[in-house]
């Protein structure tokens, strides 16, 4: 038991040290959220908020079709497991998310983007209440509502952006 701490405290004196680059690369923490943020702002054009305590919304597309609105970002292991709509309002939901993951123990899931959404609040916000559905913390989407939504690997049907090829290439990086 006395060597599995000692593995497990050098392991984690390793990933702090990787998390420290991360931080200084980013200028943000490297906890998930943050690094999804840095990711969203340089691929989608995003101006970040100064603050990531921002109420609402993480910052403002600032060009192509969606200029000027304001953007929640949002990066999970599993979207499909819900996501966090804020009291506070924003134009859009930007969901940076890793694969399904399947049901079993729990093991080590690489970090990864594989597939991005983007919803439109207030869509999203009157089909949840529609159905009934409780709004806040790990709100229950429906895989359709992210299926409609997708713009990443491809575009779902009623997607409110296209991607270019240099945006699939950057997200690329990450799947």
């Amino acid at each position: 038991m006395t060597e599995t701490l000692r593995q497990l405290a050098a392991l984690l004196r390793a990933r702090d040290e990787l998390d420290a680059q991360i931080a200084a690369l980013t200028r943000r923490s490297a906890r998930i959220g943050d690094i999804g943020e840095f990711i969203a702002a340089q691929v989608f054009d995003i101006k970040l908020a100064d603050t990531a305590t921002q109420a609402g919304h993480d910052g403002a597309f600032r060009s192509g079709p969606l200029a000027g609105a304001t953007v929640n970002v949002k990066t999970y292991g599993d979207a499909f497991a819900g996501i966090d709509i804020s009291p506070h309002p924003c134009d859009f939901y930007l969901i940076l998310s890793g694969p399904a993951r399947p049901p079993g123990a729990v093991r080590h899931h690489r970090w990864r983007i594989g597939a991005a959404y983007l919803l439109d609040s207030r869509r999203l916000l009157d089909s949840l209440t529609a159905r009934r559905v409780k709004i806040g913390v790990a709100t229950s989407i429906r895989r359709g509502d992210l299926d409609v939504a997708q713009v990443f690997p491809t575009a779902g049907a009623d997607a409110p952006i296209r991607l270019t090829p240099e945006q699939t290439a950057l997200l690329s990086l990450f799947a």
